[in-house]
């Protein structure tokens, strides 16, 4: 009877770390896909702010340095220079939102906004 109670504890204990386990993963992507939404909306408000400037490509990068001198000090190196480049460029290689997918993370975007 001992045996089989310790069989019934240790299944019970595997399926409470699966739960566990279940719903940190969840956790972890959802915010990895808050992340990419996050920098897909700065990266359409820079470009949207860009074609209002009168030269574009010097205000952009006057645009993008002032805004990163401001964000840095406030949220860290996620929001540098060649970070908010990146997110205004992907933006530009993804202009619909409900064409991103949630099994992507940040990191993994970069890479492809790289390689295009």
């Amino acid at each position: 009877m001992k045996k089989e109670e310790a069989n019934k504890d240790e299944q019970f204990y595997t399926e409470i770390r699966q739960i566990i386990e279940t719903a940190r993963n969840n956790a972890i992507r959802s915010v990895d896909f808050s992340r990419v939404q996050m920098y897909w909306l700065l990266g359409k408000r820079i470009f949207e702010e860009e074609q209002q400037g009168k030269d574009r490509a010097d205000y952009g990068a006057y645009l993008i340095r002032n805004l990163a001198e401001e964000l840095t000090p406030l949220y860290g190196s996620g929001f540098s220079v060649r970070q908010l480049e990146q997110s205004r460029r992907f933006y530009r290689m993804y202009p619909i939102a409900n064409a991103l997918r949630s099994q992507l993370n940040w990191t993994q975007y970069r890479l492809l906004i790289q390689k295009k």
